[in-house]
């Protein structure tokens, strides 16, 4: 009898990812508030862009993702030599765990962290190792504590999901300098954008061998159902992860809206204007409630209630009323469900729902 076929160690310790529910039963057009999408689309540049390359869907993608290279490094002042582009940034935290953890290292993040680190992680053989967080903020002594000559890379999402907390450039400055030297800092810079004069850890990565930035054009660009994402590394570093990355990972679609979308500086200054805007009225509006919520760097908020019972029967309440948002049990927020910040009639209906439901409980 032949021995099963087993794939390798750690793969069936990952749990399958959940992504946000984005249908209700009883409504045909439910207010989808449940994943951080910009909630007015791509820019009209990135759907002309992805409308005519869809005529030149016969041929292949570049393998270089020059033109988009060239593009973020213009607008964001990188160099293009050491950007490389993935299927979002999830495949860029895939590359990173590839090319430098297996069996015996480990990949390090903080308790409320982004599941593809740990996914990831375990695809690759490595150990995950996960950092308590002080006050849903990124802990840095706990991370330099805990880290170890096992320690291979360390992620940290800035703002982080689903706290929208910050980590001020002088915290990740100190946790880059504090790290052994064969350890990576992975600056996960998913919703950086939605922080006034933050460059993602640009400066880090241009100073130190060991630090990466990744960027996404997932949320404030408008893009997640293109799955575009780069990395800002050292050019060694660059080197190494495009020796494993597949030679057409981006569609030309992928490529053509990407490239518009971050060169279309004014829709994406206005979708950030009426985002600040907004964060800010449902923030106070949720505190008038007398519901518990930090001060967000993102486009979401993690609104706390007294406990899990009082946070499902307000998710229930919700979606009676056509709204759908993310109880974020599984990143350890049992009593507390994460709501993104909407157009202001998207906030509003929010803010309504939710003082019916303070008003009857």
């Amino acid at each position: 009898m032949t021995a099963p076929i087993r794939p390798q160690p750690g793969i069936l310790d990952i749990a399958l990812y959940q992504g946000g529910q984005s249908a209700l039963p009883g409504h045909d057009a439910p207010l989808k508030l449940s994943s951080n999408e910009n909630p007015f689309g791509p820019s009209p540049a990135a759907l002309t862009a992805m409308a005519s390359a869809l005529g030149e869907s016969h041929r292949y993608p570049s393998t270089d993702h020059a033109g988009l290279r060239a593009a973020i490094a213009e607008v964001h002042g990188l160099d293009p030599d050491r950007i490389v582009c993935g299927v979002g940034s999830d495949e860029i935290i895939h590359f990173l765990c590839q090319a430098y953890v297996g069996p015996g290292l480990e990949v390090m993040h903080t308790e409320h962290g982004f599941a593809m680190y740990r996914i990831s992680a375990l695809a690759a053989g490595a150990t995950p190792v996960e950092v308590p967080e002080r006050d849903r903020r990124v802990d840095v002594e706990a991370i330099l504590a805990r880290a170890t000559d096992a320690t291979r890379l360390v992620f940290i999402a800035n703002p982080a999901n689903p706290t929208a907390t910050f980590l001020p450039m002088e915290d990740l400055t100190r946790l880059a300098h504090g790290l052994p030297a064969t350890c990576i800092l992975v600056l996960d810079g998913a919703y950086a954008e939605f922080v006034d004069g933050y460059d993602g850890g640009k400066a880090l990565v241009e100073a130190r061998e060991n630090v990466v930035m990744m960027r996404t054009f997932s949320k404030a660009y408008g893009l997640g159902g293109l799955r575009v994402g780069y990395g800002y590394a050292p050019r060694a570093i660059v080197d190494v992860l495009n020796r494993i990355r597949g030679p057409f990972n981006l569609s030309g679609v992928a490529l053509a809206g990407a490239e518009a979308a971050v060169r279309d500086l004014d829709w994406v200054a206005e979708c950030l204007r009426v985002n600040a805007t907004e964060r800010a009225r449902l923030t106070g509006g949720l505190r008038q409630l007398g519901l518990g919520c930090d001060e967000s760097f993102a486009n979401f908020v993690l609104v706390r209630f007294a406990d899990e019972a009082e946070a499902l029967a307000a998710d229930a309440h919700l979606k009676q009323a056509g709204i759908i948002v993310r109880h974020p049990k599984n990143y350890g927020f049992p009593q507390a469900l994460r709501i993104t910040v909407g157009k202001p009639e998207d906030n509003s209906r929010v803010l309504g729902a939710l003082a019916d439901f303070k008003g009857a409980a």
